[in-house]
């Protein structure tokens, strides 16, 4: 309750039904990364509201799961960028490896796979973000992996299983942040000055 509390501390009294989002967030991260009907139910009784006005914006929202997922919830983004640089190849190494279906969880309880929209990285594409539910809300992580190939994604997972940290953001070692593969091939010097006039003639 003590976080429930400083995110209703952002919020004027009369306006506190806007900490709706914040508090799904909050209610997700501390129910390993899915909303059962309870927690929401909670969550109208704090800020007030009918059960109703908080189910359509859990529903309303992809973020939010209505059903269990993995300690690691792995998202491909699925948009055309990606899709266009092998976003397909990625989710299938990733089913194929964890022997599951898209959405499913492992027997394990570790992994689930699941697909997401725009997540802003496009000149790195394919990408997946990791919602890392391990360590509940007050350890709860959410990174990207960029540049992504389906061998480097298999590896990643394993080493999540090992417990380790897969450095995050771009996987291509030839690539500095997004920078061209390989470095840059074009305006490698000072750019000539664009002609002016002499203003000292005039």
């Amino acid at each position: 309750m003590s976080q429930v509390k400083e995110i209703l501390s952002h919020y004027p009294s009369n306006y506190k039904q806007s900490a709706v989002i914040a508090l799904l967030d909050l209610a997700q991260q501390q129910h390993g990364g899915w909303l059962p009907v309870a927690a929401m139910n909670k969550i109208a009784q704090i800020l007030g509201v009918p059960n109703i006005r908080v189910y359509e914006v859990a529903t309303f929202y992809s973020m939010f799961n209505r059903q269990k997922v993995g300690k690691y919830h792995l998202l491909v983004c699925g948009t055309t960028p990606c899709m266009l640089r092998g976003a397909r190849d990625i989710e299938k190494a990733l089913l194929e490896h964890l022997k599951v279906k898209r959405n499913e969880v492992t027997k394990d309880g570790l992994f689930s796979v699941g697909e997401m929209e725009c997540m802003g990285c496009c000149v790195n594409a394919p990408m997946i973000a990791v919602a890392d539910y391990t360590k509940g809300a007050e350890g709860f992580t959410y990174n990207y992996y960029e540049d992504l190939t389906p061998k480097r994604v298999v590896e990643i997972v394993e080493m999540l299983r090992r417990g380790e940290t897969p450095p995050v953001g771009p996987q291509d070692p030839s690539r500095i942040r997004s920078g061209p593969s390989g470095g840059n091939t074009t305006l490698l010097s000072d750019p000539k000055p664009p002609p002016f006039r002499d203003l000292a003639s005039c």
